[in-house]
C-alpha cells in the first residue's frame, strides 16, 4: 500500500507531492549532493521540490494525513527506486517509521492546547538547524501552524526564510489566511478539496471494516469529513450526541427552550472536556509527581523548588480543557449548519442528497414552517455564534444569543 492511499479524494495533490517527492530523491541521491555542504533544494532551480510546504484546507480534508504521507515519501528507502520505482512504496523501513511517528528525523507536532507559543517554536528551529541523524531529510510537521501566536510565528520565519540543509518544513493550516503573510510567501502553497462523500465512505469500509451502509450514512452526515465520519461510525456516544444537537431547531419555540437548549449544549461540551480530563489529567499528573520524587507511597509531599512545575501542567490542563470544550461545541454547531443547509435545500427544491437523512421529517417540518430568506438568517446566526467563541466571548452568552436568533429566523 503506497502512503497515498490514506489521502482521499486528492488526486491532483498526491500527482504534485510524488513528482516532488521523486525530484527530492533524485537530490540526495545526485553524486556529491550530500558531500558538498550545499542546499541540494537551492541548487535545483528546476526542482518541484521546495525546502516549505504548507497544506490548507477545509476542516477533514486531510491536511495532516497529505503532510505525513509526503513525509513518509521523502523518507523511502526503498531498493525499488533504483529501478525507476517512485518514493513513497510504504512498505520500507523510511515510510512505515514515517506513517507511525517513530522516525528520528520526522518531527510530527500537534496541539490540545489553544495555542503553540515561542518556547515550542524555538525548540522545533533549533531541531530544524540539525542534520537527519539517519534519514534523507529532517522533516518538521507541524499540523496547527494556525496555532502559532505572532512571536511564535516570527521566531518560525527565520527558520524558514533560512532553512538549513536537508530540512523541509510542512505546514497545516485551515486557509492561507491562517498563516502569517511573512510565512505564507516562503511556502510552496497547495490546496485540499473536501472529499467526496463517496470516497470517504469508501475508506471507511476499506481501511476501518465499517459496513457499508454505516460507512454511507456516516460519510454523508459528516459531509466528507474523513475524521468526524469515522468518529461517527464507530462512536454510538458520538452519535447520541449528535442526535440530541438536531433536536435543537425543534426546540427554539420559546425564550424557555432557547435557553434550556443553550445550557444544554454547553453542558455536554463541558462534560466532553471532563471525560478528557479524567483520561489524561490524573495519568499526567501522576507522572509528574512520580519524576519530581513524589509519586504515590512516597508521601506525597512535593520537593522544595518544584511547585512551579506541576503549576505549569496544570495551567496547560486547563488550557487543554478550555479547547476541548470550544472544539465540542464547534462539532455541534457544525452540525447545526448542516440541518439548515437541508432544510435550505428542501425550501428551494434542489436535487442534492440530505446530509441528515435520518432526521427528514424535521428537516421538511421546519422547511414548511419557515421561508428561505429566515433559513439563511439561522445560518448566519450559527456562523456568528463560532465567530464570537472564537473572540473569547463567554460560551453560555454566545449560545444563548445563537438560539434566541434561531427562534427569530
Amino acid at each position: 500500500m503506497a502512503v497515498w492511499d490514506d489521502v482521499v479524494g486528492q488526486e491532483r495533490l498526491t500527482e504534485q507531492l510524488a513528482a516532488a517527492a521523486r525530484d527530492a530523491d533524485a537530490l540526495v541521491t545526485a553524486e556529491g549532493a550530500a558531500a558538498s555542504g550545499v542546499d541540494p533544494i537551492a541548487q535545483s532551480g528546476a526542482s518541484k521540490m521546495t525546502h516549505a510546504w504548507l497544506f490548507t484546507g477545509p476542516p477533514g480534508s486531510g491536511r495532516a494525513t497529505a503532510a505525513r504521507a509526503f513525509a513518509a515519501a521523502l523518507q523511502c528507502v526503498s531498493p525499488d527506486r533504483a529501478l525507476g520505482g517512485a518514493p513513497g512504496c510504504g512498505f520500507c523501513d523510511g515510510c512505515h517509521t514515517s506513517l507511525v511517528g517513530t522516525h528520528a528525523d520526522v518531527e510530527v507536532v500537534r496541539t490540545d492546547l489553544l495555542s503553540i507559543g515561542v518556547k515550542e517554536t524555538r525548540d522545533l528551529v533549533r531541531r530544524s538547524s540539525m542534520s537527519p541523524s539517519g534519514g534523507r531529510w529532517q522533516v518538521i510537521v507541524l499540523e496547527d501552524a494556525d496555532r502559532l501566536t505572532e512571536g511564535a510565528g516570527n521566531v518560525l520565519l527565520k527558520a524558514v526564510e533560512e532553512p538549513a540543509p536537508r530540512t523541509v518544513w510542512l505546514l497545516c493550516a485551515p486557509s492561507i489566511e491562517d498563516v502569517l503573510p511573512t510565512i505564507r510567501s516562503r511556502c510552496r502553497h497547495v490546496t485540499l478539496r473536501t472529499p467526496p462523500v463517496a470516497a470517504v465512505a469508501d475508506v471507511l469500509i476499506r481501511r476501518d471494516g465499517i459496513d457499508p451502509d454505516a460507512a454511507a450514512a456516516a460519510a454523508r452526515a459528516t459531509q466528507g469529513h474523513i475524521g468526524r465520519a469515522r468518529r461517527l461510525a464507530t462512536d454510538e456516544r458520538a452519535r447520541a450526541r449528535r442526535a440530541a444537537v438536531l433536536k435543537l431547531p425543534l426546540r427554539v419555540d420559546d425564550i424557555g427552550g432557547c435557553l434550556k437548549g443553550a445550557q444544554e449544549l454547553i453542558d455536554a461540551a463541558t462534560e466532553d472536556a471532563k471525560q478528557v480530563a479524567e483520561d489524561v489529567d490524573a495519568k499526567e499528573t501522576e507522572e509528574l509527581r512520580a519524576a519530581l520524587g513524589a509519586a504515590a507511597g512516597t508521601g506525597g509531599r512535593l520537593p522544595r523548588g518544584t511547585a512551579g512545575a506541576m503549576k505549569e501542567l496544570q495551567d496547560k490542563q486547563k488550557r487543554r480543557s478550555t479547547r476541548t470544550q470550544r472544539d465540542s461545541l464547534d462539532l455541534a454547531l457544525t452540525d447545526l449548519t448542516g440541518f439548515y443547509r437541508d432544510v435550505l435545500a428542501v425550501q428551494l427544491n434542489a436535487t442534492v442528497p440530505l446530509a441528515n437523512d435520518g432526521v427528514r421529517d424535521s428537516v421538511r417540518r421546519i422547511a414548511a414552517s419557515s421561508s428561505p430568506e429566515r433559513t439563511l438568517r439561522r445560518i448566519e446566526a450559527v456562523i456568528a455564534c463560532r465567530q464570537a467563541l472564537d473572540r473569547n466571548v463567554a460560551p453560555l452568552l454566545a449560545v444563548e444569543a445563537m438560539t434566541a436568533a434561531l427562534r427569530k429566523g
